[in-house]
C-alpha cells in the first residue's frame, strides 16, 4: 500500500522513464536560427531554450499527443499538438515577426489553446509588466486590464470586480485549484501576494460550465511560475521601493531541474506604513506587513506528470476607522486590526494513456481570519477548511473533434472561535458534472458544453434566538443546470470574429442565509434570509478584432441578465443605532464592453501608442442601479522602446487614464466625480561587463491628483486614495 501511494504521490517512479526525445531547429522566416526562444511542454511542465544554432531538446517524454508552444519576443508564438512515438521525434518550427505581443496559451479554458485559436475572448496579462506599470499590489496590477476593476480599502485590500460583479460572484484559483478565503467579506483581500505568480488569465462572463457555483460574473486564474529548464539551476533577488508608504517588498527565489525531478521556491517580504494623500497627510492606520512563501517540486516520466506546490500567506493589517489622524510612519498595524493566514496545498497530476490523458488536481486551502478591537485576543476568529477535487478525461481526438468531461467537487466546514460570530458555524459540499467539446475546421471553431451542480449548506444554530449574533439552522440544497455555446471565425487573415452564448450560478452564500448582526465594513445591521433562491444569469458576449503588422483594434461587448440578484434592501427600522439591512433579491441586467487599439507606426518601430475605453451599467428590475458598478473609463498610453549601449531592452512610457464620473448609483452610494491621473514609468536591462540586472522607475498619480475612486470603501468618509508615489524595483539573477 505504501508503495502505491508513494508511486501517486511522486509520479510513478515504479515505472520505467521514457525515452522518447523531441528535438528540432527554430528559424525565421528567412531560415536563420533563433537563439532564446523558450520552448514549453504544459501538460508536463517541462521546458528548453533554443542554443545558438536555434536547437532545442527535449527528453523523458510521454508518448502520444502532447502540446508544445514556442514564444519568443517579437514573434509570434506557435502552438503544436505532437503525436510522440517511442524514441526520436524531430519538429522543426519557423517563427513569423510580429510588431505586438506574444500570443499567450490559455489554460483557465480546458483545451489549451493559443488565445489567437481561443472561442473565448481570455485576458492574459504578464504579472511582470503589471509591476511595471507601477502597480503595488497584485489586484491593483489586474484592476488595470479593461473591465477588471477593484474594491479597495487603502493600498493593502482589493477586491476583483468583473464587469460590475465581485465578492462571490468572481471565482479566484491559484495553483490550478479553487481559492477559498471567506471571499465575502470585503474586510480583507485575496490572499495572494504577486511573487512567484507568473501571469493571470480573466475570463469575463459566465464560467460556470468549467467551475460551477461563483463562476457567475467571471475566473481569475494566476499562473505559478515555471520551473526552470532541465539540467539548470536559477536564483534571484528582486527589491521595490515605495516613496508614498515609505514601504518595500523584497523576493528571493531558486529553482532547479534534472530531466525527471524540479524544484523551486520563493519567499516575499512586503511592509508599507500609512498612505499619504495628496496634501501630505497620511491615512491612520492603511499600514500592513505581509510574509508570502511559496515552493513546489514536479516529478515526470513516460506515463505521469505530477507537481505538489505550497503556499503560505500571511497579512497583518490596519483597519482604518479614525480617517486623518495621528500621523505616523510606524509599520506596525494599530488597533483594529486584522490577521489573516492562508495556506494553500495543491497537487496537479496528468496521466497519459497514448491519445488520452486524465488531469486531476487536489487543493486543501485553510484559511484563518482573526479581528481585533482593543487588544491581543481576538474578537472574531473563523476558521475555514476546504478540500476541492477536480478530473477531466481528455478524449481521444477524433479528427477534428477534441472532448473533455469532468466531475468537480468541493467539501468546506467554517468554524467560529471566538466570542463574535459574522456567520455560523456550516459545512458545504459541493459536486459537478460536465461536458465540453471542441470542432475546429480551417479558421473556424465550435465549442459547446453543458454541466449539472448541487450545493448543499448545513449550518448549526447558535444564541438565543432574536438576539444579535444568534443563527437559526439552515440546511439546504441547490442544483443548477447550465450550457455553454461559442464560435469563432476569421474573415480573412487580419479579422477575427468571437460570439459566445453562457449561462452561470450562484448558491447564496452563508452571509445571505443567516447574517444577524452589525458588518462592520458596510456599518449596519444585516439580517439574512434563508428562503433565497439560486442567482441563474444569461449572458451573451461579441468580440471583434483586426490585426495587422501595425495596427490592432479590438471591440467587446456584453448583456448579462441575472434572475434573482441578492442585494441589501432597508427595512426602515433600527438596533442598536444601526439601520437594518435585509437579504432580498430581484432580477437585474448588466451590460457594456471594452473597445481599444494599438497602433505601431513603420518606420518608427519603437513607438507604441494603445488606448482603450471601458463601460459598465447595471440595473434592477424595478428601475433601481446596482451597487458598485464600476465608472467608466478611458486610458492612453504612449511607449517608446530603445537599446543602448549598456541598456538593454529599454523602454520608457507616459499613462493618462481618465475616470469619468458616477452618478448612477445604488440606493445609499454616494455619487463621484471624475480625475485624471499621469503615470510615467522607465526601466530596462542595465549591464556591465558580464554584470546585469532589470531596473524599473514608475511615477504613480505624477501630478499628485487629488481623487476618491467610486469602489474606494473610504469614500463614505471623506478620504481621498494615495497621492503621489515613486516607485523603483531593481532585480538580480545570481
Amino acid at each position: 500500500m505504501k508503495k502505491i501511494l508513494l508511486a501517486l504521490l511522486l509520479g510513478s517512479p515504479l515505472l520505467n522513464f521514457a525515452q522518447n526525445k523531441l528535438s528540432g531547429v527554430v528559424t525565421d522566416s528567412i531560415n536563420q536560427p533563433l537563439k532564446g526562444v523558450s520552448v514549453f511542454l504544459p501538460d508536463v511542465h517541462k521546458s528548453a531554450i533554443t542554443n545558438e544554432s536555434g536547437v532545442y531538446t527535449l527528453n523523458n517524454l510521454p508518448s502520444g499527443n502532447v502540446k508544445i508552444s514556442f514564444s519568443f519576443v517579437g514573434y509570434n508564438t506557435e502552438n503544436k499538438s505532437v503525436l510522440l512515438n517511442p524514441g526520436e521525434n524531430l519538429l522543426n518550427i519557423t517563427l513569423l515577426q510580429s510588431e505586438f505581443k506574444m500570443d499567450e496559451v490559455v489554460v483557465s479554458t480546458v483545451f489549451n489553446k493559443l488565445q489567437s485559436q481561443n472561442v473565448m475572448k481570455v485576458e492574459h496579462s504578464n504579472v511582470r509588466q503589471l509591476q511595471h506599470k507601477g502597480a503595488v499590489t497584485l489586484v491593483e496590477g489586474i484592476a488595470t486590464i479593461p473591465g477588471v476593476s477593484q474594491i479597495s480599502t487603502g493600498t493593502s485590500i482589493g477586491k476583483p470586480v468583473i464587469r460590475g460583479l465581485s465578492g462571490n460572484r468572481v471565482l479566484v484559483y491559484s495553483q490550478g485549484v479553487r481559492l477559498e478565503n471567506q471571499q465575502f467579506g470585503d474586510e480583507h483581500g485575496l490572499g495572494l501576494n504577486d511573487s512567484g505568480v507568473e501571469s493571470v488569465e480573466v475570463i469575463k462572463g459566465p464560467a460556470s460550465l468549467l467551475y460551477g457555483s461563483d463562476a457567475l460574473g467571471g475566473v481569475l486564474y494566476f499562473n505559478p511560475e515555471k520551473f526552470a529548464a532541465a539540467n539548470a539551476f536559477k536564483a534571484d533577488f528582486g527589491q521595490r521601493f515605495f516613496s508614498n508608504t515609505l514601504g518595500s517588498s523584497t523576493t528571493l527565489g531558486l529553482k532547479t531541474s534534472t530531466e525527471n525531478l524540479k524544484f523551486l521556491a520563493r519567499g516575499n517580504y512586503t511592509t508599507q506604513s500609512d498612505y499619504a494623500v495628496p496634501n501630505g497627510d497620511k491615512v491612520t492606520n492603511t499600514r500592513y506587513n505581509e510574509k508570502d512563501f511559496k515552493t513546489g517540486i514536479g516529478f515526470s516520466n513516460d506515463n505521469y506528470s505530477g507537481v505538489l506546490r505550497y503556499n503560505f500567506n500571511a497579512l497583518s493589517l490596519g483597519i482604518p476607522e479614525d480617517g486623518i489622524a495621528e500621523q505616523t510612519n510606524s509599520k506596525t498595524p494599530d488597533y483594529p486590526r486584522q490577521s489573516v493566514y492562508n495556506h494553500l496545498l495543491s497537487l496537479n497530476n496528468t496521466l497519459f494513456f497514448g491519445n488520452s490523458k486524465l488531469d486531476l488536481d487536489l487543493g486543501y486551502i485553510s484559511n484563518t481570519r482573526n479581528e481585533f478591537e482593543e487588544n491581543a485576543t481576538p474578537d472574531l476568529k473563523m476558521q475555514l477548511n476546504t478540500f476541492n477535487y477536480d478530473a477531466k478525461y481528455h478524449l481521444p481526438k477524433t479528427g477534428k473533434w477534441e472532448s473533455i468531461l469532468g466531475i468537480q467537487g468541493m467539501h468546506q466546514s467554517n468554524t467560529n472561535k471566538a466570542s463574535e460570530f459574522l456567520i455560523p458555524d456550516a459545512v458545504t459540499n459541493d459536486i459537478g458534472f460536465f461536458g465540453t467539446t471542441n470542432y475546429e475546421w480551417k479558421s473556424n471553431v465550435i465549442q459547446a458544453g453543458l454541466r449539472y451542480d448541487n450545493r448543499k449548506i448545513s449550518s448549526d444554530a447558535h444564541g438565543i434566538t432574536g438576539t444579535e449574533g444568534s443563527f437559526e439552522a439552515v440546511h439546504r440544497s441547490f442544483d443548477s443546470f447550465n450550457a455553454a455555446l461559442g464560435y469563432k471565425t476569421n474573415f480573412g487573415k487580419p479579422v477575427t470574429l468571437r460570439l459566445n452564448v453562457a449561462s452561470g450560478f450562484r448558491a447564496p452564500n452563508l452571509a445571505e442565509l443567516a447574517s444577524n448582526g452589525v458588518h462592520e465594513g458596510t456599518n449596519r445591521y444585516e439580517i439574512g434570509n434563508s428562503d433565497l433562491k439560486t442567482e441563474q444569469n444569461l449572458q451573451t458576449d461579441l468580440n471583434l478584432e483586426y490585426n495587422n503588422d501595425h495596427f490592432e483594434f479590438f471591440v467587446n461587448g456584453f448583456y448579462n441578465f441575472v434572475n434573482h440578484y441578492i442585494f441589501t434592501s432597508p427595512t426602515a427600522e433600527q438596533i442598536d443605532g444601526y439601520d437594518v439591512f435585509r437579504y432580498v433579491q430581484d432580477d437585474a441586467a448588466l451590460y457594456g464592453g471594452e473597445i481599444g487599439l494599438h497602433i505601431h507606426p513603420h518606420p518608427l518601430d519603437w513607438l507604441h501608442y494603445e488606448t482603450s475605453f471601458e463601460m459598465v451599467n447595471g440595473k434592477r428590475k424595478d428601475g433601481d442601479y446596482l451597487p458598485l458598478i464600476p465608472a467608466n473609463n478611458w486610458n492612453n498610453t504612449l511607449r517608446g522602446e530603445f537599446n543602448l549601449k549598456n541598456f538593454a531592452d529599454g523602454y520608457a512610457s507616459l499613462n493618462v487614464s481618465h475616470t469619468f464620473n458616477q452618478s448612477h448609483v445604488g440606493t445609499f452610494e454616494t455619487e463621484s466625480d471624475g480625475y485624471t491621473l499621469v503615470n510615467l514609468a522607465l526601466g530596462g536591462k542595465v549591464i556591465f561587463g558580464k554584470t546585469a540586472f532589470d531596473i524599473s522607475l514608475n511615477g504613480n498619480n505624477i501630478f499628485d491628483e487629488k481623487y476618491i475612486a467610486h469602489l474606494s470603501r473610504l469614500k463614505t468618509d471623506g478620504i481621498p486614495n494615495i497621492g503621489r508615489n515613486i516607485i523603483l524595483g531593481v532585480n538580480f539573477n545570481l
